[in-house]
């Protein structure tokens, strides 16, 4: 590596570890496909530029944390980071949804959804004990 390469990795570091304050680790169990929306809460004065960034995009419309690290060109634990910190002021919220998508509320899930479900527990615990199926 040259040293102008070395020099650019390094500033990329810093500027992570001043975007999350020192930080390691959200104050939120966030998933890689966990969905926000904008919330009515505010992002605190001195939070990074990247919150407003972050916020922008989710007024657009919801956002996966992988998109916004992606569109932003950060890591993900900083973007986690940065999410925690607007999930905290209310600016932003994991929206809760129906988790069916059925016109019928009360159909539940569908029959290849718990198929699904069934084929990778299987593949997850094959030694598992198998209960009668209900028929």
């Amino acid at each position: 590596m040259t040293a102008h390469g070395r020099a650019a990795g390094d500033s990329t570091f810093v500027r992570t570890y001043t975007l999350t304050r020192g930080r390691t680790k959200p104050r939120h169990l966030l998933g890689l496909e966990t969905v926000l929306d904008a919330g009515p809460g505010r992002p605190g004065p001195g939070q990074a530029e990247e919150c407003a960034d972050i916020l922008t995009l989710c007024r657009e419309r919801r956002r996966s944390v992988t998109e916004l690290a992606g569109r932003l060109g950060r890591p993900v634990t900083a973007v986690k980071i940065l999410v925690s910190d607007l999930l905290d002021a209310d600016a932003l919220v994991v929206p809760v949804t129906s988790p069916y998508a059925a016109s019928d509320a009360d159909a539940g899930p569908s029959t290849q959804l718990l198929a699904a479900l069934s084929a990778g527990l299987k593949r997850k615990w094959p030694n598992a004990i198998a209960y009668p199926q209900a028929g």
